[in-house]
């Protein structure tokens, strides 16, 4: 890559980085790595607790089940005799209560090792923070446990499920003012200076800056990656059911091609959906995807994202 594309990417990238939120998970997973003081503010305020601390957070920390199946964490945290898992979630599909109870089920299935009493699995936490209030109550905050059906009484199994609605914002209280600074895109507008601190690191100092560059960098390289697998697979399906459909009538072989080339289109309008969400820049999903410019607007526009 020439220096003036160097620089014109990296001027891009700043652009973005200036209206990056704590409610974009990319740039809030970089806020609170290595930062237990920041994790330690959102556990207090989002449990009522001030005396959790936290001994360690891991961002984006992968999850597995017997099965193979996986799921990234935003935020993996531990206290004493606790366990945590912080969702950001602008995507109503991405916290549904299915998903819920599926982070929560992987947290205790990786809690205990062989042999050890299911008596020592940790008090757990899946707390998802929403862009939009996605249980619909009109509620700044939902706390979801186990009762008996028949009366009020805990079923005491220890899971807690959390949905913080951030569109709520009532600056007279602590959990609105944390909301408050995750919708705020500059330091000074912040209440809370620990989270004011970490986002003027990452937006107003050359190492600071340097390191988000990196980290889209490095994001937009997944993309493609992504790109080309789930292509790869949707073509393959697709190809396999066009192709039995129309294989008898038009000839198989062609018919295989042609269900592979719509499975890899439908692969990439996927992925694309997702850089969208994640706001980087078009001529970068232009390269990254080889959608023409009007097809990724058109596509922006018709899931409400442009």
């Amino acid at each position: 890559m020439r220096w003036d594309e160097q620089e014109e990417r990296r001027r891009r990238f700043l652009e973005i980085l200036a209206g990056f939120r704590l409610l974009d998970d990319d740039f809030m997973t970089a806020v609170f790595q290595g930062s237990l003081p920041c994790v330690d503010l959102l556990l207090q305020i989002v449990l009522a607790k001030a005396d959790i601390r936290a001994t360690k957070a891991v961002t984006q920390d992968t999850l597995k089940n017997l099965q193979g199946r996986s799921v990234r964490l935003d935020i993996h945290a531990f206290a004493e005799g606790q366990e945590f898992d912080v969702e950001v979630q602008r995507d109503e599909d991405g916290a549904s209560a299915r998903r819920a109870r599926f982070n929560s089920s992987l947290m205790d299935a990786n809690a205990l090792h062989a042999g050890d009493d299911c008596e020592k699995l940790p008090e757990s936490y899946v707390i998802f923070i929403t862009e939009t209030d996605v249980l619909g109550e009109k509620k700044p905050i939902y706390i979801i446990e186990r009762t008996i059906k028949g009366s009020a009484k805990s079923f005491g199994d220890g899971s807690h499920i959390i949905y913080v609605n951030s569109s709520m914002m009532d600056e007279d209280t602590p959990l609105g003012r944390l909301m408050h600074d995750f919708h705020c895109t500059r330091a000074e507008d912040m209440y809370y200076d620990v989270l004011a601190e970490r986002v003027k690191y990452f937006k107003e100092t050359e190492e600071g800056e340097r390191a988000m560059c990196e980290a889209m960098e490095k994001l937009v390289k997944e993309f493609a990656v992504e790109i080309a697998k789930e292509a790869e697979v949707r073509g393959m399906e697709r190809g396999m059911e066009r192709g039995m459909e129309r294989g008898m009538e038009r000839g198989m072989e062609r018919g295989m091609e042609r269900g592979m080339e719509r499975g890899r289109e439908e692969g990439k309008i996927s992925v694309v959906l997702g850089m969208l969400k994640e706001r980087l820049p078009l001529e970068m999903i232009e390269k990254v995807s080889n959608l023409s410019m009007d097809k990724i607007q058109e596509i922006g526009r018709m899931h409400s994202l442009l």
